[in-house]
């Protein structure tokens, strides 16, 4: 019966003692009412409550919350309906101010992101809605985490996950981009022709080119050719007359070559008669020896 009794009284004492000391973990606090009012906010560590007359009003999570609210029907300014729907980072940073000064944050939190889409949503028209969703955020976070401060919550970052238009606009929309493909598509193909062109006749310049200069350059290659060739039959006409002048030749040899070139000349192609000077001058010595004759004989 003793044992009894003992273990009884320490089962009592440790469920007394379980319920006396609160270990609170990391990034977690504890907000404690004493006699029902605010008293203290617990943090990291070992607390004591005192029993029947403390008691644990909420238990907060320090770390970063994210929340995913459903898609929400907002108009634009050019009165196209779409749903929309929001991502919301948030942080508690006063536990005491999350506990009492909103009831239902999470609720409230939502609320407001939901009129707050809507007022940023009401002064823009469809493409700059479907364009801006940084601005969006921006905005977004900025009233959110300004309407929050009094309830001890920061809002750290606003996204907008998904922005789905009507069905009639998405149509259109996905003509739209065909179209725009189409005309891209186009305009690359006409580039592509118009640079393969421009290619094209820059290769044939550059081949008339080539082949002009290649002309050119055998042309004067020819005419070098032709001018040593014949600079050096002159200079072995000159050579050979020099070695003739140096051989002094006799009127007889010279009489002999000038016969033999009156002979190629008188080839039977010619159309002329040339008379050699030696010719003229015995027909001059015939003559005047007949006149000679005839005056001797009148006498």
């Amino acid at each position: 019966m003793e044992f009894l009794v003992v273990l009884f009284v320490l089962v009592i004492f440790i469920l007394i003692c379980a319920y006396l000391i609160r270990i609170v973990p990391q990034a977690t606090s504890y907000v404690v009412e004493r006699l029902g009012a605010y008293h203290s906010t617990w943090d990291t560590g070992i607390h004591f409550l005192i029993p029947f007359v403390d008691r644990i009003a909420n238990k907060v999570t320090l770390k970063e919350v994210v929340k995913d609210f459903a898609p929400q029907p907002v108009i634009t300014k050019d009165n196209v309906t779409m749903q929309i729907d929001t991502v919301v980072y948030f942080q508690i940073t006063d536990p005491k101010l999350y506990t009492y000064g909103v009831v239902g944050p999470i609720v409230a939190i939502e609320n407001l992101t939901a009129t707050t889409l809507r007022n940023i949503i009401g002064e823009l028209e469809l493409d700059e809605t479907l364009t801006s969703r940084d601005i969006i955020n921006t905005k977004m976070r900025s009233i959110l985490d300004e309407a929050t401060d009094p309830w001890g919550i920061k809002v750290n970052r606003v996204e907008v996950k998904n922005i789905v238009p009507p069905r009639d606009i998405q149509e259109a929309m996905e003509k739209q981009m065909r179209a725009e493909r189409e005309r891209r598509e186009k305009i690359l193909q006409a580039e592509g022709e118009k640079k393969s062109a421009i290619l094209t006749a820059e290769g044939e310049k550059e081949a008339m080119i080539l082949r002009a200069t290649a002309k050119k350059e055998a042309m004067i290659a020819e005419a070098e050719g032709k001018a040593q060739a014949m600079e050096r039959i002159y200079v072995a006409q000159a050579r050979g007359i020099e070695m003739i002048k140096e051989a002094n030749p006799s009127k007889a040899y010279l009489s002999l070559k000038s016969l033999e070139a009156y002979e190629k000349m008188a080839d039977g192609k010619a159309t002329k008669l040339v008379v050699p000077n030696e010719l003229s001058s015995m027909a001059t010595l015939l003559s005047s020896a007949k006149e000679i004759l005839s005056n001797d004989t009148k006498e």
